[in-house]
């Protein structure tokens, strides 16, 4: 009678015979992507399928770094890894330690790694690249002679600014010797003595446009000593010729309005600009004009004739008040000397003479106030109001006054 055994004995047993092949302990597996799921935890589960089979895979979280792209679901790859068989499910399963994409993805590959090369020597530097000329007259082009890129990128120059001369480098941009071309086309315009070099073509894929993505055109465009602008494809289609270019343009049509000015609206920014010039110098004349009528003002005031007449007037207004000052003072003279006039006439002896009295001196023309002055016999003077009487005393008596 044959064994009976369990599920677990049965899976343990299939580990074993797979984990002892060598071939299945590294390998690599090409298919379509499906079922791709990004876990929040870092691994990624994913379905890997051809046209009769499919494969369940997952890579770890710890492994991450040999996916250098972002993958989804109809992508073409191939994952390198160890195929092994998880008990627990029962299911066979392909642990990928590295994806690249199959095809296109070997030159994608390609193109990582010299974009990451030439990062590392700095020719993707920012203090290396050039300002590009604002009124270019002359602009360059490498460029396949045929095609939309060329005639959008002569249509919209011309339209901007028709004279500018456009040189053109009819150069090859896919397939062989393209790459040798573009760098040639670099080289002729460089010495030519041109103002800026587009360098570019239409869009394509990416095998279309790998000449673009040659060590030998980023080389050229590093060392070139006039300004380049990359136009290479749509905006979507990124080159190494784009990272190493002092401008990088996301069409053809787009370098060149980055080239050429448009020279309609340097028309009406000049205009602009002189309109402004000729407001701001009106308003600076009208400015000088009125500190000109100041000045002349202040120099009206200090002219001879000027100051003559101020301190004349000032002189009239001092006399006027000294005249009003002095008859102020001389009506108030005048009323006080009335004032002693009439005090004086009040006590003049003539007005006393007026009132019946008289006056007497002796013979030597001295008052007469005491009898003590005169003795019996002596002549007298006796002044009144018309004249003197001579007169004799002859009697004297003493008035007792108690």
């Amino acid at each position: 009678m044959s064994s009976v055994y369990s599920v677990l004995q049965i899976n343990n047993y299939i580990k074993n015979m797979i984990s002892q092949d060598f071939l299945l302990g590294g390998l690599q597996v090409c298919g379509e992507v499906s079922n791709c799921k990004y876990h929040h935890s870092g691994h990624v589960y994913f379905t890997l399928k051809d046209e009769k089979a499919a494969l369940s895979c997952v890579m770890f979280a710890g492994n991450r770094a040999g996916l250098t792209f972002s993958m989804r679901d109809g992508d073409q790859v191939v994952v390198s890894g160890t195929v092994d068989f998880y008990e627990k499910t029962g299911a066979c399963q392909l642990y990928a330690k590295k994806i690249r994409l199959a095809g296109a993805g070997v030159l994608y590959e390609k193109f990582l790694a010299l974009k990451n090369e030439l990062e590392e020597m700095g020719m993707f530097a920012t203090e290396y690249k050039r300002p590009i000329p604002k009124h270019a007259r002359r602009i360059g082009v490498v460029t396949a002679p045929t095609g939309a890129a060329i005639r959008d990128i002569q249509n919209i120059i011309r339209r901007r600014n028709p004279g500018i001369q456009i040189i053109l480098f009819p150069a090859l941009v896919q397939g062989e010797g393209a790459a040798k071309s573009i760098v040639e086309g670099i080289h002729v315009l460089d010495k030519a003595g041109v103002d800026v070099i587009i360098v570019g073509r239409g869009g394509g894929s990416i095998e279309d446009l790998w000449a673009f993505n040659e060590e030998i055109v980023a080389r050229a465009i590093f060392d070139c000593n006039t300004p380049i602008i990359s136009a290479v494809g749509h905006e979507t289609d990124v080159t190494i010729a784009d990272y190493v270019a002092d401008l990088r343009a996301p069409t053809p049509s787009a370098a060149a309005e980055l080239a050429a000015e448009n020279i309609f609206d340097t028309v009406e920014r000049l205009n602009a600009y002189e309109k402004r010039i000729d407001m701001s110098m009106k308003n600076y004349l009208n400015i000088m004009k009125m500190k000109c009528r100041q000045y002349l003002n202040r120099i009206e005031g200090f002219r001879p004739d000027r100051l003559i007449n101020k301190y004349r007037e000032k002189i009239n207004v001092y006399q006027l008040k000294m005249k009003n000052l002095f008859e102020s003072v001389l009506k108030e003279r005048k009323y006080s000397l009335q004032r002693l006039c009439q005090k004086l006439d009040d006590l003049s002896p003539l007005k006393r003479f007026r009132g019946g009295f008289s006056y007497v001196d002796t013979q030597d023309k001295k008052a007469l106030v005491s009898i003590d002055q005169v003795e019996v016999g002596d002549i007298v003077n006796i002044n009144v109001k018309d004249g003197y009487l001579g007169a004799v005393i002859k009697e004297k008596s003493r008035i007792r006054r108690e």
